[in-house]
């Protein structure tokens, strides 16, 4: 121990310290290092997606994450007699219960020790059972809090979930978000994970927060006392200063965490889209790419973490310095001062084992408050963490704001001429009028846009009453599916009128139908539930006459009945889910649908079994379809030739047909 213990000198550790230094400013300049070339290597990237990206919320320990924090804090927090506030003050209570429970510790504690060193035999016992007494009551109070910090957590989750998902599953706002705005790049993850860690940051801040000051206040007030004020008031003041110092250096955190969720969200991103598209990634051979792009997206939030861990580790080693150590420096200063003053009143005239007793209490009860102090300026590093998460989940909450106010933000870039883009900058979207009117399809002078501002029809004019099926032809890229999605309020109108039944009367049935979650009936009635298609007195046996409609009512019996639960967009054919989705239609009775090229995967005479019963219970339809046969079907044509132009005519004998 002696041989260890010579090396050990000031000289030494000073050498250390210098040392340890230069190897943190060594790790400092690497992380800058490592930044720069990041934003080297991205700059490109960034000039490209400058308009995309648009201004950053700032995160950062200030009046705006105040005003933001209280802001989501109405939402979990709806009122003031809730759920919620019972368990606030049940945290409230059992922290200061716990409070007490500590200074009754460190007081029992300090009797026990000066039993064992006045040999006192019956005050060791006396003090010793005392403390197994209260040990069932102890405990229960730590896990009574534990309790509470779980549960408001939870609580919190729920109710700021409820909120957003109200929110982004209103009207189309889901959609809107995905494909017209695109200042949310990931949504899955700021509602899921995003939303939890935010909760469980917050309730961990009130608890890391809350129990110090607390305990600061008790313990002033008992130290005041027994070493007098300047004791507990320069604490203060180094816990103020050291405060103010740490949260200056720990502003970068916020920017790094918002940053991480970003990078996070897109390496979940890309691993979500080789699941969904596997089966067109293994007709490729495109697993070899697929890693690569993996890859690289993980390689950039790997470097990310790198950076954010190697800042950590500088602050941990300024934190615990100024923290802890200094912290127990300035609390050896302070408990010293009236033992080391040979003439302070309170101590002249005890004895030995009165003066132990004294320093063992005051020195407990300031440590405990020098590591409150700690706390508080250690919450702070966590306090700038959650001003990233608080970043992102009030932009998240304003997106969708302006999104259900008819707001978008999207960076407007037009691939026509010089003199369409001057026309495309000039629309404003949801510029035109929308009027709701039974049996009757009319576009005004609409022009057909794109969320982009790129212009596919400049003057949009042609009307469609009911029972007047209306068949839609073109190239590719024509504009078929962008007059659907103007037609379904998907996309802003950009100017003119269009007249339509309101969306309930309007169905869609695309090429790849969607198989929601659920039973066999469930298929059937989407999006409706058992609940609603009772109400509105359709039997089970009407659903199998939609089936045998479209001869599918096999399917019945084969999968198990009704109730049966199965993946259904494996289970079914790609013409069963046609014919699925054309049983829909049949049961939802709309008064115009919207066919695009819903009947790829049917045979013809199945084709113009469903057509003609459409027509039979009064469904107008609009077919996009390439197929010559189903010309028979309908009254009307519109024909688009991908330049801008358009034709809208009757169907006559004469009638050239376009398809196969």
């Amino acid at each position: 121990m002696a041989a260890y213990s010579k090396f050990l000198t000031a000289r030494h550790s000073a050498i250390a310290g210098a040392a340890a230094a230069c190897a943190l400013l060594c790790l400092l300049g690497k992380r800058r290092a490592a930044a720069q070339h990041g934003k080297r290597s991205g700059k490109q990237a960034l000039q490209n997606n400058e308009q995309k990206e648009g201004k950053k919320e700032r995160a950062m320990v200030d009046r705006v994450f105040i005003a933001r924090i209280c802001r989501i804090l109405k939402i979990m927090v709806p009122r003031t007699l809730c759920k919620e506030t019972g368990y606030l003050l049940l945290i409230a209570v059992m922290l200061v219960v716990r409070t007490y429970c500590d200074i009754w510790m460190i007081q029992n504690g300090t009797v026990i020790e000066s039993a064992i060193i006045g040999r006192s035999r019956k005050d060791f016992k006396k003090y010793l059972f005392n403390f197994i007494a209260a040990m069932p009551a102890i405990s229960l109070v730590n896990n009574f809090l534990k309790y509470g910090l779980n549960e408001l957590k939870l609580c919190f989750r729920v109710r700021l979930t409820r909120y957003l998902y109200e929110e982004y599953l209103k009207a189309y706002t889901y959609y809107k978000m995905g494909n017209l705005d695109n200042r949310i790049a990931n949504p899955d993850q700021l509602l899921t994970q995003d939303v939890e860690k935010f909760c469980n940051s917050v309730v961990d801040l009130y608890s890391n927060l809350s129990k110090p000051f607390l305990d600061i206040v008790l313990y002033i007030f008992k130290l005041t006392s027994a070493i007098g004020a300047q004791g507990p008031a320069s604490m203060m003041a180094y816990l103020i200063i050291s405060g103010f110092f740490l949260t200056r250096l720990r502003r970068p955190i916020g920017k790094m965490t918002i940053i991480e969720q970003k990078y996070e969200g897109e390496y979940r991103y890309v691993n979500s889209r080789l699941i969904t598209n596997s089966e067109e990634i293994a007709f490729y051979n495109g697993n070899l790419r697929e890693k690569q792009t993996i890859h690289r997206t993980f390689r950039k939030l790997v470097e990310h973490l790198h950076n954010f861990i190697l800042f950590r580790f500088s602050m941990g080693f300024i934190d615990t310095i100024i923290a802890k150590y200094l912290a127990t420096v300035v609390g050896y200063l302070v408990v010293s001062r009236p033992f080391l003053n040979l003439s302070d009143p309170r101590h002249q005239n005890s004895t030995h084992a009165e003066l132990l007793e004294d320093y063992y209490q005051s020195g407990r009860m300031l440590l405990r408050m020098s590591q409150a102090l700690g706390r508080i300026v250690l919450a702070g590093r966590e306090m700038t963490r959650l001003a990233g998460f608080t970043a992102r989940i009030t932009e998240l909450m304003q997106v969708l704001k302006d999104l259900n106010s008819g707001k978008y933000q999207r960076t407007m870039i037009s691939q026509e001429k010089d003199a369409d883009k001057k026309q495309a900058l000039s629309l404003i979207p949801g510029s035109g009028e929308i009027i709701n009117t039974d049996n009757l399809i009319k576009f005004d002078h609409v022009p057909l846009v794109t969320p982009n501002g790129d212009v596919l029809i400049e003057d949009l004019n042609f009307e469609v009453r009911s029972g007047a099926n209306v068949l839609i032809c073109g190239p590719n890229g024509c504009g078929k599916s962008s007059l659907f999605r103007v037609l379904g309020e998907l996309w802003p109108l950009f100017g003119g009128r269009l007249t339509k039944p309101v969306r309930g009367k309007l169905f869609y049935v695309p090429q790849r139908p969607y198989m929601t979650l659920g039973t066999l009936r469930d298929q059937v009635i989407y999006p409706d539930t058992l609940e609603d298609q009772r109400r509105k007195g359709i039997s089970d046996q009407v659903l199998k006459e939609y089936l045998d409609n479209v001869q599918l009512g096999q399917i019945l019996e084969r999968e198990g009945g009704w109730d049966s639960v199965q993946d259904w967009m494996d289970v079914l054919s790609g013409g069963e889910k046609q014919r699925m989705a054309m049983a829909r239609l049949f049961y939802h009775k709309p008064q115009f649908a919207i066919l695009d090229e819903c009947t790829s995967a049917v045979s013809v005479d199945v084709e113009g079994y469903i057509y003609s019963h459409c027509r039979k219970v009064g469904i107008t339809l609009f077919t996009v379809s390439h197929r010559k046969s189903l010309w028979k079907h309908h009254d009307f044509y519109l024909h688009m030739d991908g330049r801008g132009n358009y034709e809208f005519k009757k169907i006559t004998e004469d009638t050239v047909e376009f398809g196969s």
